[in-house]
């Protein structure tokens, strides 16, 4: 299954970015311990920080993924169950 995931940094996830911006590659590589693959990654403008889209083997698996860095203190996430475009069309047919 893919993930869509909108991460905001806190206060603590900012300094720690600052001072180690290789700490985002070193969290993806955290992330496959949960089960969870990071396939893409973006760093964006607005009410976000990172777009991350993930592939994992079920919702539960993303939701561990999410409690366990939220723990930290150091980001927010949302994360929302993507549907590929051929998958969705084919549920009109």
């Amino acid at each position: 299954m893919v993930f869509v995931l909108l991460s905001q940094v806190t206060e603590k996830g900012a300094a720690t970015l600052k001072e180690r911006p290789e700490r985002v590659k070193e969290v993806d590589r955290e992330i496959e311990e949960f089960g969870v693959r990071v396939l893409h990654q973006y760093a964006v403008l607005g009410p976000y920080d990172f777009v991350t889209i993930v592939e994992a083997p079920d919702p539960a698996s993303v939701a561990r993924m999410s409690v366990e860095l939220a723990a930290r203190g150091t980001v927010k996430i949302q994360s929302f169950p993507a549907v590929s475009i051929d998958d969705f069309l084919a549920k009109f047919k």
